[in-house]
């Protein structure tokens, strides 16, 4: 394989020289070049182009492929991408950038039914949490390179998709973050992924820092395939999952396409299972018992103490659908469009409450469930052409919507049932709904998030003075972003609250939104005929934030037609997104009481907030990409990210401080039943400025056996460090972060990833087995219930529940092991069953001390291996 290479230069801004650019333009003829001609014939991804390059010349669908479910590694390397560059006709292999294509084949293996889950099991540098925590559990929150969800930006077919509404309300590496819910769109509809690691806010926009994930939906006008999945955890009996999906294409008169997917998706909830120490028999004698069963003595209660399910998995019902479609209107101007649906109900395990809490209602104690009814939808519709004074273009509009009902079930509100509560207005007790019974189902909250998107791209291949060819590409962006948060029902929010997720009030509800204007410009050189340099610049302002200018250059030289290297560097934002501005939460546990405050709102400027602003980055990355012998591809690149005022959780008291400002929110506090300790007030904040430097290596070969079969090997491995180069201040002078707060942005990733995979073929048969090592994370642990209660800390109060003492833990490095076995029936049926975690490899134990009612035996934070354990699966594969 010959291709161009390309080495990175260093420039602030690529503004500057495009005025004489586009004046060489008009006096210069379209002259394509190696990797940047024009497609002039239809292609799998004829459609598939970023907002910013607009190409395709003919709507007419993909041709007919093989019938068949095997694709080497190699194989997706015919892919042309469009992530990263605005030049057309280019392989991953040939980009300026690091860019990864991950075929939908390659997903499927991984036997993985959530997309997040599946990109996790098959690319090193993508990870997610161990378990995410109440209503985040059910979205699929990707971090990449070291960095959180609200770093990477996610595209589909190079369009912006919305985020979440779904925000992380609790503490951990995820909080505050709404990246996009990868799972709302149909797996079935995929055809692959292309992962651009590298920064490219000045191509993209917002969010990409860490890198960008474009998912490329199928076009074809024919066929149809149906795949069928179910599984369940291996070991624990439970944790069941199916997954149904089928996708199809047919003509659109003669010159179109249109194309349908869709999935039905379901789990049952899967309890790791714990003792919880409130019901064991043996309880410390020093244990910190203060608050926890208003005098009742643990080991008196009579209940099963593996009553506690609050480690577990959701339980998720999914289905979603996808419609792809485009058709020449007339010669050289094609419409296209695609539609995304998705509803979802899901039920979240929260801690179990014994029975001194409400005796009268549940004699037994109770455990309540956090529900979601979620309906996510998205509709982009598109012209684009081939000849407008010589320019290629693309006009787009987009609109995406995530809408999400939080409630309780299998709950109560204590403060209903309390002699103190009173139905007389304006009591500081007061009950809307009365007093004496209590709901045991309410609506907590209502929040949705909305995007509309328009682009208008143009672009065009030329010579400059008819000696070295350039592409120029520019082109403008408006987008319209709204926030809505509604209360929930007044049992949700009044006296205390509902057990296991207070809902919001009134003083927390709102409707806020902005427009962002964006202007880019972008030049793709080729000074010599193996030098390939880019530049990029762009311009974005919001109304909220104000503005941003961000440049990008880019560079990569042929050595040889085995040996090229790359490198870039670019500056980078990432704009507060309008949930950090303006969410608010209250979680109330058997305990004590979390409050994320609003950060403009008058209780979090007490405590010393003050108004977001963008994040900052600046990106540097290097690489070398070589071919020692024919079809053995190895590359390798370096990369450092500055990130100045990164957006955290911070700012937290403990405490009487703490139950003051969620007071001051208007909310109040079950006191009587609560450890005052175990109460926390935080905020976001521009809080760190931190440095991410790493090591990407990717490898692969595939061997061919002739009639003994044929066997892909491939390699990846990330090595990542984060380190704290800056601990922010409030405006009362205190530092803004923790040790738990740093550890979660620095240390709770993990230090290495290595994936090794073996497919194999032979006959009918494959067999694919993959090694995935993941590095050492570290977190610094708090010191709950069993803690010594006559201990303190150094720096002052009692140790249990310390906003300042923390205990460091270490899940050590772990392997897993996960093996497919796969029989082709005939061209048309596929049959595959496989293990992942073959071993039931799970994290390391916290200690007890550390470990919150005993129910929490892992570091859910981390971001290693997965608490669920070994997964066993079927999946029946049909194509027609």
């Amino acid at each position: 394989m010959k291709s161009r290479h390309r080495i990175s230069l260093l420039v602030t801004t690529a503004f500057s020289v495009m005025p004489c650019l586009s004046a060489l333009a008009a006096t210069t003829t379209s002259h394509p070049v190696r990797h940047h001609s024009i497609r002039t014939g239809s292609s799998t991804h004829a459609t598939a182009h970023p907002a910013s390059a607009p190409v395709a010349k003919t709507a007419t669908a993909a041709p007919r492929k093989k019938k068949t479910d095997i694709n080497f590694a190699g194989e997706a390397e015919t892919i042309n991408v469009t992530t990263g560059t605005h030049a057309t006709n280019r392989k991953a292999r040939e980009s300026t950038s690091p860019v990864t294509v991950v075929s939908a084949a390659t997903l499927r293996r991984s036997g993985m039914l959530n997309l997040s889950d599946a990109l996790t099991r098959t690319y090193a540098s993508i990870n997610v949490v161990a378990m995410g925590a109440d209503s985040a559990a059910l979205t699929s929150s990707i971090q990449m390179r070291g960095l959180g969800p609200n770093e990477v930006l996610v595209l589909v077919d190079g369009k912006r998709r919305h985020n979440t509404a779904n925000i992380t309300a609790d503490a951990g590496p995820q909080f505050g973050s709404t990246g996009a819910d990868l799972n709302t769109i149909p797996a079935n509809a995929i055809d692959h992924i292309e992962v651009l690691e590298d920064g490219a806010a000045a191509m993209y926009g917002s969010d990409a820092i860490a890198g960008v994930v474009n998912i490329i939906t199928k076009k074809q006008a024919h066929g149809m395939q149906t795949s069928v999945q179910t599984g369940a955890n291996a070991y624990n009996g439970d944790g069941w999952q199916y997954k149904v999906g089928a996708d199809g294409g047919v003509k659109w008169g003669s010159d179109g396409y249109l194309h349908l997917s869709g999935e039905v998706y379901h789990t049952d909830h899967m309890v790791v299972g714990a003792h919880d120490h409130r019901l064991l028999g043996s309880w410390p004698t020093n244990a910190t018992t203060t608050g926890y069963y208003n005098g009742i003595v643990p080991n008196a209660m009579n209940v099963p103490t593996n009553s506690n399910k609050i480690m577990s998995t959701p339980e998720e019902t999914r289905e979603s659908l996808a419609i792809d479609f485009g058709k020449t209107i007339t010669e050289g101007v094609n419409f296209y469009g695609l539609i995304t649906y998705m509803h979802r109900h899901g039920e979240a395990y929260e801690n179990y409450r014994t029975p001194v809490i409400a005796p009268t209602m549940y004699p037994a104690g109770f455990s309540p469930l956090e529900t979601s009814e979620e309906n996510d939808y998205a509709a982009t519709l598109g012209l684009k052409g081939d000849n407008f004074l010589g320019f290629d273009w693309d006009l787009s509009t987009t609109y995406g919507a995530d809408g999400n009902k939080i409630g309780n079930k299998n709950t109560v509100n204590t403060g209903m049932l309390a002699s103190t509560c009173s139905t007389v207005p304006g009591s500081a007790y007061y009950s809307t709904d009365g007093c004496g019974w209590s709901p045991t189902t309410t609506r907590a909250e209502t929040y949705r998030m909305a995007q509309w998107t328009n682009n208008l791209d143009f672009r065009r291949h030329f010579n400059i003075a008819n000696v070295v060819p350039m592409t120029l590409a520019f082109g403008g962006e408006h987008r319209l972003e709204t926030y809505e948060i509604k209360a929930g029902t007044p049992p949700s929010y009044e006296l205390g609250g509902t057990q296991g997720y207070a809902g919001l009030g009134p003083n927390s509800a709102g409707n806020w939104s902005r427009d962002i204007w964006a202007a880019y410009v972008d030049g793709d050189f080729h000074p010599l005929p193996h030098w390939d340099l880019d530049f990029a610049g762009r311009f974005e302002h919001y109304t909220d934030v104000g503005n941003t200018e961000n440049g990008k250059v880019s560079t990569r030289y042929d050595v040889s037609k085995r040996i090229a290297i790359r490198g870039t560097i670019s500056t980078g934002f990432r704009a507060p997104t309008l949930a950090e501005q303006h969410y608010s939460a209250m979680n109330v546990d058997p305990t004590g009481a979390s409050g994320l405050l609003p950060v403009n709102s008058t209780a979090a400027r007490i405590l010393g907030a003050s108004a977001l602003k963008p994040e900052r980055s600046v990106s540097a990355s290097g690489g070398i990409v070589l071919e020692p012998v024919k079809n053995f591809h190895v590359e390798t690149d370096v990369y450092q990210i500055n990130l100045r005022d990164r957006i955290v959780g911070g700012g937290t008291v403990n405490g009487q401080p703490a139950v003051d400002a969620i007071e001051a929110m208007g909310y109040s506090l079950p006191l009587n039943s609560i450890t005052l300790d175990n109460v926390s007030a935080y905020y976001m904040t521009n809080g760190a400025s931190t440095r991410t430097q790493g090591l990407d290596i990717k490898a692969d070969y595939t061997f061919r056996f002739h009639n003994a079969g044929n066997l892909n090997l491939s390699m990846a491995l990330d090595l990542n460090r984060t380190r704290l180069h800056h601990n922010g201040t409030d405006t009362n002078g205190n530092v803004l972060l923790n040790a738990q707060n740093i550890g979660y942005i620095t240390t709770a990733y993990p230090r290495s990833k290595i994936i090794l995979n073996a497919f194999y073929t032979i006959g009918k048969w494959d067999l694919n087995v993959r090694q995935t090592r993941y590095g050492e994370t570290t977190d610094m642990l708090t010191y709950y219930d069993w803690t010594d209660k006559t201990l303190t800390c150094p720096s002052g109060g009692k140790l249990a529940y310390s906003n300042s003492c923390f205990a460091q833990f270490k899940n050590t490095p772990r392997w897993l092991t996960d093996i497919e076995v796969g029989y082709r029936f005939n061209s048309h049926w596929h049959l595959a069953i496989g293990a992942n975690n073959v071993f039931n490899v799970r994290p390391r134990r916290v200690p007890q001390i550390n470990n919150s009612r005993g129910a929490q035996i892992y570091d859910q934070f981390s971001l290693q291996v997965p608490i669920t354990g070994g997964y066993y699966y079927g999946r029946i594969n049909a194509s027609f």
